[in-house]
């Protein structure tokens, strides 16, 4: 058999062909892969978006929620709301005795502590009027929406003035003492009103302003 003999140059080219032939075949293999993926992440984009948008609503409630006019824990109720539909005892802690008078009471007084306290706003509002009054001591009183009105009492000193828009959990001032209940020590007399009529205050913590209204 007669062996073929390559010149050098011949090596050379056969050399190159079989290198470019190779890179080739890697970057066809790269590029199908970086194709496939590029595949896959937009199906999956596509797919997580359709979650998303296929009708489903956020459950995250924007609405503030009535909080308690304290962040103290070891603050406690002193005197309840006068409800008629109460019982007997309830309705006893619910009437202020003044001077041989007998007064219902229109809020909950929270105190119970040695020292005094933080006094907060329980809704975002303007402050509408802030007072000094003989027998309640100093008074505060903010206007949230949907005819929602708070009053603060009895507080023995105030942090904000008239006019002021506060935040839920504001500090609005510290429990203080009233001519009306000496014996409450440092107190604050808390009351809301809806549409003008006063509510119990325990019927209303945790509920938004629209739950409040619908009752």
């Amino acid at each position: 058999m007669e062996k073929i003999k390559l010149n050098k140059p011949a090596i050379y080219g056969i050399c190159i062909g079989i290198s470019a032939l190779l890179l080739g075949g890697l970057w066809y293999a790269d590029l199908s892969q970086a194709s496939l993926n590029a595949k896959e992440t937009k199906e999956d984009y596509t797919y997580v978006s359709r979650l998303f948008d296929d009708g489903v609503q956020s459950v995250v409630n924007t609405q503030n929620v009535i909080a308690k006019p304290y962040t103290n824990e070891s603050v406690k109720v002193l005197n309840s709301f006068y409800d008629y539909k109460s019982d007997e005892k309830t309705q006893q802690n619910a009437i202020i005795n003044y001077d041989t008078t007998y007064i219902q009471n229109n809020g909950i007084a929270y105190g119970g502590l040695d020292d005094t306290f933080d006094v907060v706003s329980v809704l975002p509002g303007k402050v509408t009027s802030v007072k000094e009054d003989k027998l309640m001591g100093k008074i505060v009183t903010i206007e949230h929406e949907n005819n929602v009105i708070t009053t603060y009492q009895s507080l023995g000193e105030v942090t904000v003035k008239e006019g002021d828009t506060v935040a839920l959990g504001t500090v609005i001032g510290k429990a203080g003492e009233s001519n009306l209940e000496k014996d409450l020590g440092k107190h604050v007399l808390f009351e809301i009103s809806v549409d003008g009529t006063y509510v119990n205050p325990d019927n209303c913590y945790n509920k938004t302003v629209d739950q409040l209204k619908s009752n």
